[in-house]
């Protein structure tokens, strides 16, 4: 079991969905959205300067890209951002058939390759599906079914990929092949207790760290799923980590105000912020997305 953790909020940026955190070792910042907030954000834990943009919608995830810009899920499709431009370009529309989704949270795998989730904006209706981009820039669906998708991650050696069903309290494992095929898809766990299951990331044990929206905690389970340890927040909705630092042992934690009451606010002041611990155990370091994207779709900025 793990030793008693205090999370330390770095940033009260207040953020009404804060999510998609991520460590670029090349700035050593961090990188998150604000998904109902229509922002991006950068944290620079050696100054402390903390910078945001507007998006052009509901921005789910932001991820680093070998060529030095950042590829966005923003509803509607995939977006260019670049942050000495402070500008988004859009370079692969997606379910632009289904006003009614957004595009939720992404992880690039050792290939290189994109994976990111769409769900109901409503969070009602099963519409949400999970997608690849392979460095090809072709987008496939993986799988389908979910209302809310969150979380997609992988283990060391590349070949689980796990992934959320939120409102199920379900966390799943896939085998992945080389060429981004999944099989055999089962339970990795059941979250028991109060709150779902949210954003993931994999630590270099192979234990999957599941942050838990409206559980006020992180929770660790081991590679066989079994729960060893939690991590408690002064907040309840936590919604992604990522492992950073030169060393990747300190967590940074997304959390959000989404749903909570005004008495829940003001008993929660520190609710929305950017949070941050010691690990005991190094993550695993992030990789930058290799997909050829095409240029920009004319008119979309």
């Amino acid at each position: 079991m793990m030793a008693p953790v205090m999370p330390d909020c770095v940033w009260r940026v207040a953020a009404t969905l804060g999510e998609g955190a991520v460590w670029h070792a090349a700035s050593r910042c961090v990188v998150f959205v604000d998904i109902k907030g229509r922002r991006l954000y950068r944290y620079d834990p050696d100054t402390a300067v903390c910078r945001s943009w507007v998006a052009p919608g509901q921005i789910g995830f932001a991820l680093p890209c070998v060529d030095g810009n950042w590829i966005c899920g923003v509803q509607g499709g995939l977006y260019r951002f670049g942050f000495a431009s402070g500008t988004f370009s859009r370079v692969l529309p997606v379910e632009t058939d289904r006003p009614g989704n957004r595009l939720n949270d992404g992880y690039v795998d050792r290939t290189g390759a994109l994976w990111f989730g769409s769900m109901d904006d409503a969070e009602s209706e099963p519409s949400g599906q999970l997608y690849r981009v392979g460095r090809d820039a072709r987008l496939s669906v993986r799988d389908s079914g979910y209302v809310i998708t969150n979380g997609p991650t992988a283990s060391p050696d590349g070949r689980t990929l796990y992934h959320t069903d939120t409102l199920r309290r379900v966390v799943y494992a896939f085998d992945l092949d080389g060429d981004g095929r999944l099989e055999r898809k089962r339970v990795f766990t059941l979250i028991e207790g109060n709150g779902h299951p949210d954003g993931m990331a994999v630590d270099e044990e192979g234990c999957v760290w599941v942050a838990l929206f409206g559980g006020g905690r992180i929770e660790r389970f081991s590679p066989d799923g079994r729960y060893i340890g939690r991590v408690d927040f002064p907040c309840s909705n936590i919604t992604k980590l990522a492992f950073g630092g030169d060393d990747l042992q300190t967590v940074y934690a997304t959390t959000a105000r989404k749903g909570l009451t005004d008495e829940a606010l003001q008993a929660q002041p520190l609710a929305g912020g950017l949070f941050a611990f010691r690990a005991p155990v190094k993550g695993l370091p992030s990789t930058e997305c290799a997909v050829a994207f095409p240029a920009a779709t004319v008119g979309q900025s």
